[in-house]
């Protein structure tokens, strides 16, 4: 089935109907340095001839919390947290006083692109790193025979028609089961989506990595330089297939330790306690997923319920002098700096420097994982992330400031036409 439509309309935005497959990259935690290092290191020349002469280089912001489940949503909704709702990894739901993993389809208040597209009879496929995501990016997909297609590299040898929309996935890829830290995760994300390619041929593809690499190397390392190259041959592959290839990232990444390769960490619900007393405040790290062993739970980014009656402008002041913390914001003015659902921040949000982290007490941060010096994400400081098309960009207001959720307008709007 193939729709005769020319636009399909989306929580407020008109897309264009693919005149081409069109493939969206969401590279978990990679800020623009990673490429801009790889290319310069001659690892990635695909990659080069479309910054350089095929297609268009452009930057845009991601989403504040800068973390996964956010800003995937937000690429895959076209609009930012305060109309979808996602507005972390995890949150404290305060009406049921419990602490709640932001992973489940109810929580998302609007409908996905995908869910647009295939109701107008589009071919979908979906592929992610961690199955944490998948079922938030399939959420109201139809699979069976002929449906969707959605499923994650860590879950593979567990796909089937009813849930996922295909079935024997590792034969079709060729590859084992990637371990959940590694590489290969992220690889056969992409294998996937050649294969699905060649065959399917979908109308929409979507394949979001995890940022495992990104954690431990830096940009222009040994380590990142192998991952970037790896992806390079895949999109080459995908560029050879016919389609529209669009690149972004959910967040950056930056060194969050001293020059010893110790964390830089505020404890910040010691803080709470010291001010207030024990207990009566709850700081919540919407960073945290069931995933901690990259980053043990530290991010750049936090928000604190406290009781009623708090002195909020007076807190504001006292923890903003805290050294590392860039910028404390009332419930209200916070949702609004940064696109936020009231109703899923504390009454206060933090947001620390770029080579700070903020935890809640050093007893509930597990850091043996850390075989290297912490990197991490969360804050204003991992805002700047790649838009990269594989074709010309045309009609666009050169003064307008992208976000990574307007990766599927620029694809479908502002490519070919």
């Amino acid at each position: 089935m193939t729709s005769d439509k020319t636009t399909v309309n989306v929580n407020g935005r008109e897309y264009r109907w693919p005149e081409k497959p069109c493939v969206v990259v969401c590279i978990d935690g990679s800020e623009p340095d990673y490429i801009e290092q790889a290319i310069a290191a001659g690892v990635m020349p695909w990659m080069k001839k479309v910054v350089e002469q095929q297609g268009s280089d452009l930057r845009a912001h991601c989403v504040v919390p800068s973390f996964t489940n956010p800003n995937n949503i937000s690429i895959v909704t076209g609009v930012p947290p305060v109309v979808h709702g996602i507005c972390g990894n995890f949150y404290y739901d305060r009406e049921n006083d419990r602490e709640v993993m932001m992973n489940e389809p109810e929580l998302l208040r609007t409908p996905t692109i995908f869910k647009a597209f295939q109701d107008e009879g589009a071919k979908i496929a979906v592929v992610t790193a961690k199955d944490k995501l998948r079922r938030l990016l399939g959420n109201e997909l139809n699979f069976g025979e002929g449906g969707a297609i959605c499923f994650s590299s860590e879950k593979s040898d567990q796909v089937n028609l009813a849930e996922n929309g295909i079935d024997n996935v590792l034969d079709m890829v060729g590859m084992e089961v990637p371990s959940v830290y590694s590489a290969e995760l992220s690889e056969f994300i992409f294998a996937a989506g050649v294969k699905l390619m060649e065959t399917v041929r979908p109308d929409l593809m979507y394949l979001s990595t995890t940022d495992y690499i990104q954690h431990k190397f830096a940009p222009g390392s040994d380590g990142a330089n192998a991952f970037y190259a790896m992806m390079d041959k895949y999109w080459a592959q995908l560029d050879a297939l016919g389609a529209v290839i669009a690149l972004t990232a959910d967040h950056g990444m930056n060194a969050k330790h001293d020059d010893k390769g110790d964390p830089n960490i505020i404890y910040l619900q010691d803080e709470m306690d010291r001010i207030l007393g024990e207990g009566t405040a709850r700081v919540i790290l919407p960073i945290t997923d069931p995933y901690v062993v990259h980053h043990g739970a530290l991010g750049s980014y936090a928000t604190v319920y406290l009781p009623d009656g708090a002195d909020i402008d007076g807190l504001k002041i006292e923890l903003v002098s805290i050294n590392g913390i860039d910028a404390v914001y009332s419930n209200q003015e916070g949702c609004r700096r940064f696109d936020l659902a009231n109703d899923r921040m504390g009454d206060l949000i933090l947001v620390s420097s770029k080579y700070v982290v903020i935890g809640t007490t050093a007893s509930r941060h597990d850091l043996s994982g850390l075989d290297v010096p912490l990197r991490s994400h969360g804050g204003v400081t991992e805002q700047q992330v790649p838009l990269i098309v594989s074709q010309p960009v045309t009609k666009m207001t050169p003064s307008e400031q992208l976000h990574n959720y307007d990766i599927f307008n620029v694809a479908l709007n502002h490519v070919g036409h």
